[in-house]
């Protein structure tokens, strides 16, 4: 039985970009009873970025993203802030949301 060539895998949608050398990364605060909060809405958009927690106690989060992402990262960081309390501590690219 030999399988069509059609049933493979798709195309990729979109653009493929070429990996990137280094992660942007954006320090983020959120209430600390927010972390699991903010954990599973990054999961809900698809893994978009991976977080760390820096200092539980004052809620504060390291974001690692593809900086081709960087504006799907600040969508995700606004339509967050509709849900809970959050601000954008650090940034080291020197722009805010």
């Amino acid at each position: 039985m030999t399988r069509s060539k059609s049933r493979g895998r798709r195309p990729r949608k979109g653009r493929v970009y070429p990996a990137p050398a280094h992660s942007a990364r954006l320090y983020v605060r959120v209430r600390r009873e927010h972390i699991g909060l903010f954990r599973f809405l990054l999961e809900a958009w698809d893994n978009l970025a991976l977080f760390t927690v820096v200092d539980r106690l004052r809620g504060v989060l390291l974001l690692r993203f593809s900086p081709h992402q960087e504006s799907e990262v600040r969508g995700f960081l606004a339509a967050a802030a509709e849900e809970m309390p959050l601000s954008v501590e650090y940034d080291p690219a020197g722009t805010q949301p």
